[in-house]
């Protein structure tokens, strides 16, 4: 019967319609798990570049670098405060729970959260922050009280929502379903992302924003990873306005050798100097290549999960020397809008050292740039 409705809704060009109808047959996850999560908002300096040059020439900042990264004695610089999700081992908050070397690259992204279909993300949520905070997830289940969001919602007066006081803590839960996994024609994981939705432009550009990965029903390692993937790599797209940080004039005082003489423009008033030279474009939180370098192995099965955060943007990823399949197509370049998620596999069979950055021309100017390496086995 099934095989009939799949036939029907193909000639009649409504093959998304599958991805309702396949959870009535698909087979239960053979060990669903709830995974814990203990995660915290902390506020930390964040150095954009801390090499202090650029890695992508190999040099020192240029006169043009400069400008895009703030130099001199009237703008903030390289470091902000910045408030950021940071994993712990456990419910006390004692421990920061160390991210391994293949990992090191996320930068300023919040903890990787993972799932099988049918799983469960529990998430013990600390705010350490001097804002209320809290965590909203993309794509997964949630009631009211782990949406992460407060409006109007019919809700009754004081009823929860996830928003999170300063010195608070709260619990989410966040089960996975067949329609937070990959569809027909997906990979056999996809990406979604999480992040503050408090104040949400404030929230996004302090760096209140990280990854979940959610593989398909009985494609899961132990780990949550895909079984047919030996690398994955996740890289955001994140121009940071640091304008609307709710740190922004601690960030003066603190950063700007002559605060006094500082002018602030309007918000989104992007052709003042003042104001663009705080504009960060960045791959995980680095500009100029100044990140952990992304590494694999010729011959391997590489996953790159891309996204973008919320600011009024388009992005172009490129990568050079290698291609990848992502969208249906062979390509080395994919588009990025808004708030956007993707998945590429690259097979990269060119070994050596490789810029990958956005192909947007200001972007590019404004060091929104890394490495890869392609070793050989």
């Amino acid at each position: 019967m099934h095989r009939t409705l799949a036939r029907s809704l193909l000639v009649a060009g409504l093959a998304p319609l599958l991805v309702a109808a396949r959870p009535a047959h698909r087979p239960a996850a053979a060990h669903p798990h709830t995974r814990t999560y203990y995660v915290a908002v902390d506020e930390i300096p964040w150095n954009y570049a801390p090499s202090g040059m650029n890695r992508i020439t190999g040099k020192p900042f240029s006169e043009a670098d400069n400008i895009a990264v703030g130099g001199g004695p009237d703008r903030v610089g390289l470091i902000f405060i910045k408030a950021v999700y940071r994993e712990y081992t456990d419910s006390t908050f004692k421990t920061l729970k160390e991210r391994p070397p293949e990992w090191q690259h996320l930068g300023i992204l919040g903890p990787l959260l993972r799932a099988e279909v049918g799983d469960t993300i529990r998430v013990i949520f600390r705010n350490n922050g001097r804002f209320p905070y809290s965590m909203h997830p993309h794509g997964l289940f949630y009631d009211k009280a782990s949406e992460g969001a407060d409006y109007a919602d019919g809700t009754a007066a004081g009823a929860p929502h996830g928003v999170v006081q300063p010195g608070g803590t709260t619990t989410y839960i966040w089960p996975v379903p067949e329609r937070a996994g990959p569809a027909m024609g997906d990979q056999s994981s996809v990406l979604w992302m999480y992040h503050s939705h408090v104040a949400e432009d404030a929230d996004m550009n302090t760096g209140l924003v990280g990854p979940i990965i959610v593989t398909a029903r009985g494609q899961a390692r132990p780990d949550g990873s895909p079984k047919d993937v030996d690398r994955e790599i996740v890289a955001g797209f994140l121009e940071f306005d640091e304008n609307l940080s709710p740190y922004f004039d601690e960030n003066i005082k603190k950063y700007v050798a002559n605060a006094a003489a500082v002018k602030k423009a309007p918000p989104g008033f992007f052709f003042d100097p003042f104001y663009a030279s705080n504009l960060r474009e960045s791959i995980n939180g680095f500009v100029f290549g100044n990140g952990p370098m992304f590494t694999m192995k010729k011959g391997e099965r590489v996953r790159w999960y891309l996204f973008s955060d919320a600011n009024f943007q388009v992005h172009a990823p490129h990568w050079h020397g290698n291609t990848v399949v992502a969208m249906h197509i062979r390509t080395d370049v994919i588009s990025l809008t808004t708030m956007a998620m993707a998945v590429a596999d690259m097979v990269p069979d060119d070994p050596g050292i490789w810029l990958f950055h956005c192909h947007v021309g200001p972007h590019l100017a404004f060091g929104m740039e890394a490495l890869y390496d392609v070793k050989e086995r």
